[in-house]
Formats: C-alpha cells, structure tokens, sequence
C-alpha cells in the first residue's frame, strides 16, 4: 500500500497506483467527530485548490467543513457514503475514503506529514 501523507486539518491523501490522490479523515478525526449521519461531496470533474472548502461532513456532535489537501480535479467521489456515511466510521481508512482527485502538481498540497509525523501532531494537540 502506497505511504499516507496526513495534514493538520486530520485528512489523509495516498497516491494509488495510477498516480491519483484519494483522500479521506483520520482514525483520529473520525473518533473525535462521534457517529457520522450525512456527507456531502463536491461535484466529479469539479477543479480544487489547497485549501478550498469541498465538502461537508455532519456527525451527531458537529459539521465538519472539510477543505482540499491537494489541488487538482475531482475524478471520483465516494457515492456509497450517500447512503452509508457511516462507513467514515467503521473504516476511515479503506472503505470510507471521501474522493478521488487527478493532482495539479504532486507538490501543491498541505498533506505532509508521515504517519509517526502526524502521531506526534496528534499527542501534542490532546
């Protein structure tokens, strides 16, 4: 499996075989959202750049703005989490991947972090 790379804002983005980022939340955000009830996706072919809000996800706590960890064009998103956001929950990781996205420029993201790297981040943040 490809390495992920993890940002500040709990994202993680891994490149799968034929050179496209998909992206999802951290075992640890989706812990701290609680159960998820409904996700909204941005729109395939729809262009992003770092930074940009492009999706929502609500939990029975709070709505979460999630914005872009890499800039490029949405290719795919995941539309099973339409019926079945909980998957965020139950494999946050895997099956509950939020979308796809061809990358402008394999530099241009926030996603930097390794996976010891984001541990740290996340025991310094508790």
């Amino acid at each position: 499996m490809a390495e992920m790379l993890y940002n500040e804002e709990h994202l993680w983005v891994r490149l799968d075989d034929h050179g496209m980022a998909v992206v999802g939340i951290s075992e640890h955000a989706q812990e701290q959202l609680g159960d998820i009830v409904y996700v909204e996706l941005p729109d395939v072919g729809r262009e992003v750049i770092v930074d940009e809000e492009i999706a929502l996800i609500e939990s029975v706590k709070t709505t979460n703005e999630i914005n872009a960890p890499v800039s490029g064009t949405i290719l795919e998103i995941n539309e099973e989490l339409a019926e079945r956001p909980e998957l965020i929950n139950e494999s946050p990781l895997d099956d509950g991947w939020l979308m796809r996205v061809e990358p402008d420029d394999s530099e241009d993201t926030n996603a930097t972090m390794d996976e010891d790297e984001y541990k740290e981040f996340v025991d310094l943040e508790n």
